[in-house]
């Protein structure tokens, strides 16, 4: 609460008198008293009546002289066109757990879509299981693999689907059981990825299972141990009875990326390091790829969305553009010899600074194959698409929402213009049920003439 600009003002009658004395003494004293409150008090008002006329002139005088300020025109001024309902935005903090997050997220956006109910899914529940099952594959091919950190959209379905899914208060806070308030990886992977690599590179002709209790003992101690029955408002469940309860049909579910080295309307496992457990993605025309994102959402459904946010177009500050950086050099007064020898948090500032001025590349099929060859397109971040908005020039952007807690201009929400979403979209998940019907029917018939059953 505010303190008032003006401080109480107490007095007291230091004087101290003996039920001894006079009684008219007493009375005369009281008189004197009070007299010298009302003078004091009398003071106190003209003097505040001084100051706030004082202050009105002021700012009576500073009103008339300033000059009005003009609105900056390249700041965008966003309009909803479609936002869908979702839940409140989490924190990853430091770990690179974004695909639980982003993941978990759409889950219960599914869920609110479905039933109307709101869900806080645990993300600990699915990176415990996760890891562990990452750890088996690596130890199975003796190393020959990544174990990392990172996963993808598939992780947190094939968790949901074989293991189930837990609140999220029921399993410890993230960082509590070492003393943080959020997740911090810095040291649980310090002795996780050893430990793992450790074993999957031994030289032993026989290794024994006791490396898998040893490995649950870490995770368990820096993720909190997975329940296997917990109350939730007033019925028991165990995990897999949980998620079944919610509602989601995962026969609902399909993966979609665009990539011209693999034919169109086939399903291939997407090559990123992340993607371990090799589930397949639809391969789709770029053009039919967009269309699948913008009519969820127009439908009323959210995208689990991956792909790279390491380009210079996406900013800190809540945006991303895909930058044509020929044209943001002109604008931004700097030539191409200076602009590659600023900083890239420089060039994100400048980029900021230019707002909705910034010129953008149009993403074609052949741009996004050479970017992905050359490893210049990675797959770095899980984000959800929510809504569509447009600026003040009519220029359409998908409102994302992240997992870096309420940070950035629009406290935790990204306006990504679609430009960016098509050219940085490494694959994403979406429920088959929002997709155009024309797609899905070509989907289908290749199914068929491929063989390939659900």
């Amino acid at each position: 609460m505010a303190k008032s600009a003006f401080p109480t003002i107490r007095r007291t009658w230091r004087h101290s008198w003996r039920r001894t004395k006079p009684k008219n003494v007493c009375i005369k004293a009281i008189e004197i008293k009070n007299l010298f409150t009302q003078q004091q008090n009398q003071y106190q008002q003209n003097k505040m009546k001084k100051v706030l006329t004082l202050a009105l002139l002021a700012l009576l005088a500073t009103g008339a002289n300033a000059k009005p300020k003009k609105a900056a025109s390249n700041k965008p001024v966003f309009t909803v066109v479609k936002e869908n309902p979702i839940t409140s935005i989490k924190d990853q903090n430091r770990s690179g757990t974004c695909w639980a997050y982003s993941t978990l997220s759409y889950f219960e956006a599914e869920i609110l879509k479905k039933t109307g109910k709101t869900y806080d899914l645990c993300e600990s529940f699915v990176a415990n299981k996760d890891y562990m099952d990452r750890a088996v594959q690596v130890v199975r091919l003796h190393g020959d693999c990544q174990f990392a950190q990172g996963g993808s959209a598939y992780d947190v379905f094939y968790v949901l689907k074989n293991y189930g899914i837990c609140p999220e208060d029921q399993m410890p806070f993230p960082g509590s059981l070492y003393g943080d308030s959020l997740n911090n990886f810095n040291e649980f992977f310090g002795q996780l990825e050893p430990y793992v690599n450790g074993i999957a590179r031994s030289k032993e002709n026989k290794i024994s299972g006791q490396w898998k209790v040893g490995l649950q003992g870490i995770l368990d101690a820096y993720l909190g141990k997975c329940p296997e029955k917990f109350t939730y408002e007033g019925k028991e469940y165990t995990p897999k009875t949980f998620a079944a309860s919610l509602g989601l049909d995962m026969n609902d579910y399909v993966s979609i990326t665009s990539y011209s080295h693999k034919p169109y309307y086939s399903q291939y496992a997407v090559e990123v390091q992340d993607n371990w457990r090799n589930p397949l993605s639809w391969n789709l025309p770029m053009e039919d790829m967009a269309r699948v994102i913008e009519n969820a959402v127009m439908n009323g459904y959210t995208v689990a969305w991956g792909g790279d946010v390491s380009e210079p177009g996406f900013t800190r500050n809540g945006l991303a553009y895909f930058v044509d950086t020929k044209k943001a050099e002109s604008l931004s007064g700097s030539d191409m010899a200076r602009w590659l020898k600023l900083s890239p948090t420089k060039r994100t500032s400048i980029i900021d600074s230019l707002g909705c001025k910034v010129p953008e590349l149009a993403p074609t099929p052949e741009q996004r194959q050479q970017r992905f060859d050359n490893w210049e397109l990675t797959d770095d971040h899980g984000m959800l698409i929510f809504g569509i908005a447009k600026d003040q020039h009519g220029k359409e952007y998908y409102m994302v929402k992240n997992s870096w807690g309420e940070t950035g201009a629009y406290k935790g929400i990204w306006y990504m213009t679609k430009n960016y979403i098509v050219a940085n979209t490494m694959d994403y998940m979406v429920n088959k049920n929002a997709i155009p019907a024309d797609i899905l029917k070509k989907m289908e018939e290749a199914k068929k003439n491929q063989g390939i059953g659900d």
